[in-house]
Order: C-alpha cells, then sequence, then structure tokens
C-alpha cells in the first residue's frame, strides 16, 4: 500500500509472491496457505494442510547499479527524483504437505513457476513499484539451507533460495528547482578619482579657481586685478 507516495517495499512484494503461487500453481486460499512465517519446530508443527513458506532470512543492498535519476511532468510542474539504490531480498522457499512425496511436488511446482516469472507481473502487486521486481535462484547457496534449518531449530528439508532484486523506493518525488529566466542587475555610479597631486589637470583646476571671483556681483580676473591695482 502506498504511504506518503511510497510504496512498503517488503509487504508489496511478498503480497505480489503469493498472489503469484496462487494464481500459477494454483493454490487457492481454501485448498492451501502461503505463509511468510519462519519455518521453527514449533511452526512447523501447527501445519495442517498444503502450505508454501517463504522464509525471509536476509535483506542486503544489491550489487546491481542504482536506478539513475528521473524526471516527470506532475501537477504543479516537473517532478524529479534522485538514483534509487536496489535491495536484495533473500528467501528461503520450502514445501510442507501429508507426504515427503508430496512436497517435493509441491517445491517443484513452485520451483518451476518462479523460474517461468524472472519478474514478479505487476498485476500481482497492489501498488505500482519503483522498478520491476526481478525473481531469481541462488547459484551459490550450497550449505546456506542447511546452516538455515540448523538455526532454525527443525529438521534439514528440500528446500531453495529466491532472491528478490528491486528498488528500495528511499526517496520520494518533489518539484524541480526553476530554471533561470532572467538576470537583473543593478549599478552603482562610481565616484571619480581625484586627480594626483602636481598633475596637469591639478593644476588646471587649481588655476582656474584662482584667476576668478566674484566681486560686487562682476566677475573679474584675479590676475587683471593684480595688473591694474597700485603697486
Amino acid at each position: 500500500m502506498p504511504q506518503g507516495g511510497k510504496t512498503l517495499l517488503i509487504p508489496t512484494v511478498e503480497d505480489g509472491l503469493e498472489a503469484l503461487l496462487r494464481e500459477s500453481l494454483p493454490l487457492p486460499a481454501e485448498v492451501g496457505d502461503v505463509s511468510f512465517d519462519p519455518p521453527s519446530g514449533t511452526w512447523s508443527a501447527q501445519v495442517n494442510r498444503i502450505t508454501v513458506n517463504l522464509f525471509l532470512y536476509a535483506v542486503s543492498r544489491s550489487p546491481q547499479p542504482p536506478l539513475p535519476p528521473a524526471s516527470r511532468a506532475g501537477a504543479a510542474g516537473i517532478e524529479r527524483r534522485p538514483s534509487m539504490p536496489l535491495v536484495q531480498l533473500s528467501y528461503l522457499v520450502s514445501a510442507w504437505a501429508g507426504t515427503t512425496r508430496d512436497e517435493h511436488q509441491l517445491l517443484g511446482d513452485v520451483l518451476t513457476q518462479l523460474l517461468t516469472h524472472q519478474v514478479l507481473p505487476v498485476r500481482h502487486l497492489p501498488a505500482t513499484p519503483t522498478s520491476s521486481v526481478q525473481l531469481a535462484l541462488a547459484a551459490d547457496e550450497v550449505n546456506r539451507p542447511r546452516e538455515l534449518w540448523a538455526a532454525l531449530g527443525g529438521n534439514l528439508k528440500a528446500s531453495f533460495t529466491l532472491v528478490v532484486t528491486t528498488a528500495s523506493d528511499a526517496f520520494g518525488w518533489e518539484p524541480a528547482a526553476r530554471g533561470v529566466e532572467t538576470i537583473e542587475g543593478l549599478a552603482a555610479p562610481v565616484p571619480a578619482r581625484p586627480a594626483p597631486a602636481g598633475s596637469r589637470s591639478a593644476r588646471a583646476a587649481a588655476g582656474g579657481a584662482a584667476r576668478t571671483r566674484r566681486a560686487g556681483g562682476v566677475v573679474t580676473s584675479a590676475v587683471a586685478e593684480g595688473r591694474s591695482s597700485p603697486s
């Protein structure tokens, strides 16, 4: 079920696995069970009808590269999502029935269906996942089932390891930052630098100020006054 725009990863995967097995085996609810409980000795003593057990014993980051960043059109504009790491879910799969022969038959049917479906069909998922849900059988788990059965306190049983790989759904969609449309600049006037003392412009300014003055409303030349004034 979605929560806050995200998918509850493990419950969604397990709902999809149960729906796939019930349809493909087939295994209707009135005939048998699909269980995700630890298959301990206490649990197995309570099993009273056909059951397929998928025990999640490990969750790890997948060695596959993460999903690249993505973008989409949202109600309020473009939305973006950062890259998403992939996670790997490891299940110990076993079959439970009245006789060992029936268990082997059921386990073989489960194995065949999971090999046939390398990707969990979306129609079996209660919510749309971030990425495809990949299904594969572990190829290098020779002693792992024996160790798991010993740890669970049950008898060693025919089983195999199913590896489910999908995106972690760690990040939701967020509005993309708007691009730069216009650039506005403000310019402040730069005051003129005073001319260095002794320069031609400084002497000209000083000479101009000394040559003229206002006397009685008449502008006269200070130099001229100096010439006309009596010695």
